[in-house]
């Protein structure tokens, strides 16, 4: 009987790719199941909280079970142990994982370019000229709703407290992270009792759309740890 692990991508309205690493985990006697994010891998109009999404993550995964986040994946996994509780999974695998609050310059450029720019507002294209400036292609590519909890994703890493998180760790981290870099998968490490850090060397954030098979192989010997345990 193959070993069941539930996915939860990251900020990407295109989670298809996954799909790919999920075949190939299953010829490596992973049974994974990808969850889509409401608002993200699958269409909404609505507003979501942190709190939302933690709630939503508890009732496509049951007790007991494997699971892994991928960036704001993550997030939204240690948000739903510290809700659930730590024993509510038997381990987790954060993927360049999103969690950890640091003050950004980006952000705070985008804010003060947005402001700087308000009476042109209206324009599509200066908008995009503002967010590409700052680097926030994330915010500028997503619908209205979706800015917003963007926003209050980053705004809940102030007051997520990774050290209450005790479930038994694995944390896999790209070298070359730009996005969430490895100064920050070190920190998680350091908060994690008990948690370990495994480097990839020339890794990127999303080696999802590199190498599906060698991101696989990594995943299910993540996965084959558990299971000897």
């Amino acid at each position: 009987m193959m070993t069941k692990l539930y996915i939860i991508h990251g900020w990407t309205y295109k989670p298809e790719p996954w799909e790919e690493v999920i075949k190939e985990l299953k010829t490596l006697g992973v049974d994974a199941e990808l969850l889509r994010v409401p608002g993200l891998g699958t269409a909404s109009t609505d507003v979501y909280t942190i709190e939302d999404y933690a709630k939503w993550a508890a009732k496509k995964i049951p007790k007991g079970a494997l699971a892994l986040g991928h960036s704001n994946g993550g997030r939204i996994l240690l948000n739903m142990l510290n809700e659930q509780g730590s024993d509510y999974l038997r381990g987790l695998i954060l993927l360049d994982s999103a969690g950890i609050y640091e003050e950004s310059m980006k952000r705070d450029l985008m804010r003060k370019l947005s402001k700087a720019f308000s009476p042109l507002k209206k324009s599509k294209l200066m908008r995009k000229v503002v967010y590409k400036v700052a680097g926030a292609h994330d915010y500028n590519d997503a619908p209205e709703n979706m800015k917003k909890t963007l926003s209050n994703m980053l705004e809940s890493d102030k007051v997520l407290d990774i050290t209450k998180v005790t479930t038994p760790t694995e944390i896999i981290w790209g070298s070359d992270d730009t996005i969430t870099p490895l100064r920050q998968g070190k920190k998680m490490h350091e908060q994690i009792k008990g948690s370990k850090l495994t480097v990839k060397e020339g890794w990127r954030h999303s080696h999802y759309l590199v190498s599906t098979r060698e991101l696989a192989e990594v995943i299910a010997e993540k996965v084959k740890q558990f299971d000897e345990k």
